[in-house]
């Protein structure tokens, strides 16, 4: 038995047939016959061409759509970035009240603008199949604290806390792909926070195992106003909100949440989320702990008879402060005024108090002291914000401080070295004194080469390390980058090169191996190079190194980033 399908010219076209044939014997003579079966099946072969035609044609409009869409992102992120970088720079000179205000206004529009726009280039890569996790080790602990400490400024911005937990069982390293659990983290704390008025945003941190499995739970909990229960059946959907009426309070396009599970769901994991109305809200997703690496355990429980008190009405932080402590082995009490905590008083090792409910003469502890608290070391938990009231507090008694939100290692270091002497404040450099190679060299000042066709970019760039007392030459290219680098022979002329990856005539790559040949063949030794660009992804980070590129920048350009990472680099 066989089976072909066939074509037949005809004067009308061609005509499709499936063509069997077969061998048949007779049963009372034994001859074998063969016979052939014919069947027109043209109109099938019709309808399949044309739903191959249709299914071809709707690729190609989604990928070109998918092209042009972030295309245009990437068209609309270059100016934005310039837009916000000005902004910043115009905030730092002198303005009046409402001049400020008008400022502040521009910054969070544009911030709310870009993230709308990386929402939408996430989203056209999804949908063009062009995402693909690239898994490597990674700290499950870093990546937290590090978008803890992004949004801290929105959160403090609205009075509310922001804190995060991490159980000690979390191993210290996982193989997934950082930077897709980061914007995970990312979309789930920075809409907690967008929609949480009062009370604070928790972000909890722990390890799941079965008998077949072993995870990474992620636990984002928030005192917003909650979900409907119609509202968590679709809020995963492409472009849904909880609220999309006209009058919602806030904006977006309803994609973080639709990408966030598309990711996770990438990453081999789970999302859910579940909710009360009027009682917030808990986002939990899970990752696989791939080729976990176990923290290193100095011993267990390591403030096992350690007791802190903790006095502040930011119940959220202080809560993920307590579970940390009583993780570790420590006991701990919270108290949100004076009077409440002097119950605690007998037998408390560490005073931790919120810088937000001290006065600037130190009443507040010297009312603790009084109240029995006389022995214990006393810390602030202040935010960067007040950093400069430092001396004060030191002035008032406080041994150390705790920079909110409070990172968990650093929580466990202050409180295994508390009753160590308080150290007395650093006094100020003396002009020309040598600090440590990165500030004398940025007293003197450096040289920076930057290069970057964006004139509004390079403009900011320029005008943020000229500031910060650096001397600045900018070229529009990388040949021109090359030239510049390599004109002096054999001595370079620049203590740091800041290179943009897409340039006209040569782009930032082929001139990083430029300056690179150029310095292998005359035995000169490398000048810094970091590299300028809006994509932060691993691969992208991966390949300008591979080049032989120093660093990487992030756009849109941060001024204080700018100016650490241009002297960190030199310092190393």
């Amino acid at each position: 038995l066989s089976s072909t399908d066939v074509a037949i010219r005809t004067p009308d076209g061609p005509r499709w047939f499936s063509w069997i044939e077969l061998s048949v014997r007779d049963k009372d003579s034994g001859a074998v016959s063969h016979r052939a079966i014919a069947r027109d099946i043209t109109a099938r072969k019709r309808a399949e061409s044309s739903l191959i035609t249709a299914r071809e044609r709707a690729e190609y409009a989604s990928q070109a759509k998918s092209r042009f869409l972030a295309t245009v992102s990437h068209e609309i992120r270059t100016p934005m970035n310039g837009i916000m970088g000005m902004a910043r720079l115009l905030a730092d000179t002198s303005l009046s009240p409402e001049q400020r205000t008008y400022v502040g206004a521009i910054s969070t529009s544009a911030s709310a603008l870009l993230a709308l726009i990386e929402d939408l280039l996430d989203y056209s890569k999804i949908e063009a199949g062009r995402f693909d996790p690239e898994p490597q080790p990674m700290s499950v602990r870093e990546i937290a604290d590090n978008v803890i400490e992004l949004l801290a400024a929105r959160a403090f911005a609205k009075d509310i806390g922001l804190g995060c937990h991490v159980e000690p069982d979390v191993p210290q390293l996982i193989t997934a792909d950082p930077g897709r659990v980061r914007q995970v983290l990312l979309n789930l704390i920075g809409n907690a926070v967008k929609f949480t008025d009062s009370g604070g945003v928790l972000a909890s941190i722990a390890r799941v195992r079965t008998e077949t499995t072993n995870r990474i739970r992620f636990t984002i909990t928030d005192t917003g106003p909650g979900l409907r229960e119609e509202d968590m059946e679709r809020i995963f959907e492409d472009f849904e909100q909880a609220d999309g009426t006209s009058t919602r309070a806030h904006g977006g396009a309803g994609l973080g949440l639709a990408i966030s599970k598309r990711l996770v769901t990438a990453m081999g994991g789970t999302i859910s989320v579940s909710s009360r109305l009027g009682q917030g809200s808990e986002f939990v997703f899970d990752i696989p702990a791939i080729s976990a690496v176990e923290a290193p355990q100095i011993r267990q429980d390591p403030l096992s008879g350690r007791h802190a008190v903790i006095v502040s009405k930011n119940l959220v932080e202080a809560e993920a402060i307590a579970r940390t402590i009583r993780a570790n082995g420590g006991t701990v009490d919270l108290a949100t005024t004076a009077a409440q905590a002097t119950p605690f008083a007998e037998g408390c090792d560490v005073l931790l108090i919120d810088a937000a409910m001290e006065q600037s003469d130190g009443r507040l502890l010297r009312r603790l002291r009084q109240g029995g608290f006389a022995d214990c070391e006393a810390v602030t938990l202040i935010a960067p914000t007040d950093r400069g009231m430092l001396g004060e507090f030191r002035a008032n008694g406080y041994a150390t401080f705790l920079a909110r939100p409070v990172r968990g290692e650093t929580l466990l270091r202050v409180l295994l070295t508390s009753h160590a002497p308080v150290i007395a404040e650093p006094q100020p450099q003396k002009r020309g004194a040598q600090a440590g190679h990165a500030i004398g060299a940025r007293q003197q000042g450096l040289s920076v080469l930057i290069a970057e066709d964006n004139d509004i970019n390079a403009m900011l760039a320029r005008a943020t390390l000229l500031k910060a007392g650096h001397r600045v030459k900018v070229v529009g290219n990388g040949k021109a980058a090359v030239e510049a680098v390599i004109s002096t022979g054999h001595k370079h002329r620049y203590d740091v090169v800041l290179m943009d990856l897409h340039m006209p005539v040569m782009d930032g790559l082929d001139a990083i191996a430029a300056i690179r040949r150029h310095e292998e063949e005359t035995a000169v030794p490398p000048v810094p190079i970091m590299v300028l660009s809006a994509d932060s992804q691993e691969k992208t980070r991966h390949a300008v190194l591979a080049h032989g590129a120093s660093g990487f920048v992030t756009k849109p350009l941060d001024p204080d980033a700018l100016v650490h990472a241009v002297e960190g680099q030199v310092a190393a």
